[in-house]
């Protein structure tokens, strides 16, 4: 897989949620698995014995692709992503002379699954990078954000790193944005900023020379980065990391991104029902039990991987 730095139109126009019954032909369920399915969450014993709000065992290595400043590979049950990081100096943006730039892109590979194949692979492809972009970034002022902006400044105004983040789907069993979020925070932690060191004297408008080092690099702080959580409604209960056969049945999932502080970064939703308030309060308040359990995991995965590397 290649880093690559392209700039991505936003395609959510064209997205359309998928119906139940599109889910349901996709994975190809029986009526008779259907209520399994469903009768299982209802008790609080899901099809692969765990129960609703239990991940799957989560499989972390980082450095899998050289030629990137960081990146990693996240497997959740058989859900399996790769996300790597480019750093590129570039110019801020004139609204926003004191931050850099974050540009996040998905891919998910045709062979992932049947329904990635053509235009259903380019629509959730584009669905989950501005799902990630939301979650990620907060606000468009960046105010919630999970990644600080302002530490990729090197001269205000005129200079910046800017971070190309490109997620691979390289195959598919569910939760896709939550596995996703989690490679990326594990390759923002595998991610090294090369030092640079400007030259004095460039007044005004004068762009100044810079000379960044190939042997000194500083680590990215992934402390404020969050995870995503999803839960996904199956008939009455909420569910965590779903499988595509769980999907297939949900009504609405809801994504709450939260860092290690219990920020709420950034929350998008998915299917047609509505929300009240206060189910989307109770829902946040589950977000954030599972959010501190899974970024312990996650954390003590992410160490052991780079301890890993650093032998290897």
């Amino acid at each position: 897989m290649q880093c690559h730095h392209r700039h991505q139109h936003s395609l959510l126009s064209f997205i359309r949620p998928l119906s139940a019954s599109s889910l349901l032909e996709m994975v190809g369920l029986s009526i008779g698995e259907k209520h399994f399915i469903q009768g299982g969450i209802a008790q609080d014993l899901r099809s692969d014995g765990r129960k609703r709000l239990t991940i799957r065992p989560i499989y972390v290595e980082t450095g899998v692709i050289s030629q990137a400043n960081g990146s990693a590979r996240v497997r959740m049950g058989a859900t399996d992503v790769i996300a790597c990081v480019k750093a590129e100096l570039g110019r801020p943006n004139a609204l926003q002379p004191d931050k850099g730039k974050v540009v996040v892109n998905v891919d998910c590979s045709p062979t992932a699954a049947p329904m990635f194949e053509g235009r259903g692979g380019e629509e959730l492809s584009a669905e989950l990078s501005v799902a990630l972009q939301r979650c990620l970034l907060g606000g468009k002022s960046g105010s919630g954000a999970g990644i600080d902006l302002s530490s990729l400044v090197v001269v205000e105004g005129k200079i910046c790193w800017d971070l190309y983040i490109d997620g691979l789907v390289v195959s598919s069993d569910g939760n896709l944005l939550d596995a996703l979020g989690a490679a990326i925070k594990a390759a923002l932690s595998n991610t090294g900023i090369p030092k640079v060191n400007v030259a004095a004297g460039a007044s005004g408008d004068e762009q100044p020379e810079v000379d960044v080092s190939d042997e000194e690099f500083l680590q990215f702080d992934t402390s404020r980065v969050p995870v995503i959580v999803t839960l996904t409604k199956v008939g009455r209960h909420y569910i965590v990391d779903a499988t595509s056969e769980e999907e297939s049945q949900m009504c609405l999932a809801v994504s709450i991104s939260i860092n290690r502080q219990g920020h709420i970064c950034g929350l998008t939703k998915r299917g047609g029902a509505g929300l009240d308030p206060s189910i989307i309060l109770d829902m946040i308040s589950v977000a954030k039990t599972v959010s501190e359990q899974l970024i312990n995991t996650l954390d003590s995965h992410i160490a052991a991987a780079e301890a890993g590397e650093e032998e290897s």
